[in-house]
């Protein structure tokens, strides 16, 4: 195999240094060996994980990095990757079969850092091994945008994330290790303020346990006094709704059941709304009913959750659930706005025979004063077949906008509509290079043969 230039491999050494993950895809696509040194003659997986930069990191390893290289000082890549306490992070570096492919005793040691780090505390262990005696600095980070945010500690010039009873359990997940719910869970309770990383990876890794054991002490925390319990199992349940292995589908109706039932008696607000959006990564036949009871709950977050039950997707609304939704238009809330805003899109209404409506609501929302509630609004309406005046020239003022995701999806109802005005329309949304390249809007003139394809200059 030839050996890479080294402009190539200073091109990668830059890249990871300054966490271009772009770049580091590129240059290893080219020929970039992965495993080369940083600056600090150390590889650069550790480079990024001394960085907590997790997507170039995942790039590395899917690259071909080594995450167990042994290095001088005894350590590998991924024991840095945990010590620094960051879930994404060594959910990137972890790699494949890592049950197979890690040794025994060198599980045990990822394991030991972790649960030593967690059982310590950041801070203890921080001062522990700078000498440090004076405050600490703490963050709030994300981590990942997906998996929830988390405190960054510093301390005698070390830093790390308190992420370690995450990573911990993590681990024993990926290592085929059942520790008991109460353990999981006792990791995950301290930490109930919404997105955090340590409740999304306990509730993550315990919503792909599967078994009657498992179901019944999930099920037994129904009952617990402490609404952040009842909290946690939500969560779990959430994440069993999305990870359904095809030979467990039945898991579905039962949890589907077991959730309807609790939707009925639940009296603490938080921990409805968190029930019902577990409810409703289901189909099941009593989305409508469990909408029209809650719809008026006086906690928003209960009112949104309960416009998606009244909205099943391709399923046409009853004239209850219809009136319900107009209803909630106007409600104070612009998260419940928004929902309903999104729920009145054409795959939530086939067929619809109070079409108008739901088009004079829609184009209420449209003049909204919550920016989230007008981008729903203009979405639902651009995909709907609505060729009205009065939905038309509400597109041809929204071009007038500040905002230039709304300028853009109005140029794209025009477009869908072969309206002839759409190319001036595109002309008007300003550059867009701020828009993902796959976005569906900027091609909207070439697909449906309106005129050429916007410019992307």
């Amino acid at each position: 195999m030839t050996a890479p230039s080294p402009d190539l491999t200073d091109r990668l050494v830059s890249a990871v240094v300054s966490r271009d993950a772009a770049t580091v895809r590129s240059c290893l696509e080219q020929g970039a060996a992965p495993d080369t040194l940083g600056p600090d003659g150390l590889p650069l997986l550790c480079t990024a994980a001394a960085g907590f930069d997790h997507l170039t990191a995942e790039i590395l390893v899917e690259g071909g990095a080594d995450p167990d290289r042994e290095l001088a000082d005894g350590s590998t890549p991924l024991l840095r990757a945990v010590d620094t306490g960051s879930p994404a992070l060594v959910a990137a570096v972890l790699g494949d079969a890592p049950r197979l492919r890690v040794p025994e005793a060198s599980r045990r040691q990822l394991l030991g850092l972790a649960r030593h780090w967690y059982e310590i505390g950041v801070v203890e262990e921080l001062r522990r091994r700078t000498g440090a005696a004076g405050a600490a600095v703490t963050l709030r980070m994300d981590d990942t945008h997906d998996d929830g945010a988390i405190d960054e500690i510093s301390l005698g010039g070390l830093t790390a994330r308190a992420g370690h009873g995450a990573v911990l359990t993590y681990l024993e997940w990926r290592f085929g290790l059942l520790p008991p719910l109460s353990e999981v869970m006792a990791r995950a309770v301290p930490h109930a303020e919404d997105g955090d990383s340590n409740w999304y990876f306990a509730s993550y890794c315990l919503g792909r346990r599967r078994g009657p054991r498992i179901w019944s002490e999930l099920t037994a925390l129904r009952r617990h006094p402490d609404p952040k319990h009842r909290r946690f199992l939500a969560s779990v349940l959430w994440h069993r709704g999305t990870s359904v292995p095809v030979d467990r589908a039945s898991d579905v109706v039962g949890d589907a059941d077991f959730l309807a039932s609790w939707a009925r008696d639940e009296p603490d607000g938080h921990v409805l709304a968190d029930v019902l959006g577990a409810y409703n990564n289901s189909d099941h036949p009593g989305q409508e009913a469990i909408g029209l009871r809650h719809a008026d709950h006086p906690d928003p977050r209960v009112r949104r959750e309960a416009a998606f039950c009244l909205s099943r997707e391709r399923t046409a609304r009853s004239a209850a659930a219809e009136s319900a939704l107009l209803d909630m238009v106007r409600d104070p809330d612009p998260d419940v706005r928004a929902t309903v805003a999104q729920v009145f899109a054409p795959r939530f209404a086939p067929d619809n025979p109070l079409a108008p409506a739901i088009r004079d609501a829609l184009l209420l929302l449209l003049a909204d004063d919550a920016l989230r509630v007008r981008r729903n609004a203009a979405e639902s309406l651009a995909l709907s077949d609505d060729r009205t005046t009065p939905v038309l020239n509400a597109f041809l003022a929204l071009l007038d906008d500040d905002n230039e995701d709304l300028r853009l999806e109005a140029a794209f109802a025009l477009a869908r509509r072969g309206d002839p005005r759409a190319e001036q329309a595109y002309e008007r949304v300003g550059p867009v290079d701020a828009f993902s390249e796959h976005d569906h809007r900027l091609f909207a003139l070439w697909r449906y043969g309106v005129g050429g394809q916007p410019d992307r200059a």
